[in-house]
């Protein structure tokens, strides 16, 4: 059963523009699918949440849980990309949950 309103609340920057979204816990499979159903983000999000391209990646500015934990393919995939920094990870491979209430993200942009 659905609440009245989302409690899930994430602020998205993306270049110049900035977003509020939210879910409720449990409505997305991944950070990935409530980017690409709540923001129109151009060739993000490729692979459609299998890890392997690197075009869901994203850092993490704010959190009131630190997100430090990477799944296998999550870290050589970023490897492949060239992507090194920790703070840096695959929206499809996170899970919206009410430990992201109040997370800021940057959308990541490798040739920024």
């Amino acid at each position: 059963m659905l609440k009245d309103s989302p409690s899930i609340h994430i602020t998205v920057l993306d270049m110049d523009e900035t977003y509020t979204i939210s879910a409720y816990p449990g409505q997305y499979r991944s950070l990935m699918m409530m980017l690409y159903d709540q923001i129109y983000l151009e060739d993000f999000g490729e692979c459609l949440g299998m890890g392997r391209c690197a075009t869901c990646a994203i850092s993490i500015e704010a959190s009131q849980t630190p997100l430090t934990q990477f799944n296998r393919n999550e870290r050589v995939t970023l490897s492949k990309e060239g992507i090194e920094d920790p703070d840096i990870h695959l929206s499809c491979q996170i899970v919206v949950d009410e430990s992201l209430d109040g997370a800021v993200i940057r959308i990541y942009h490798p040739e920024f």
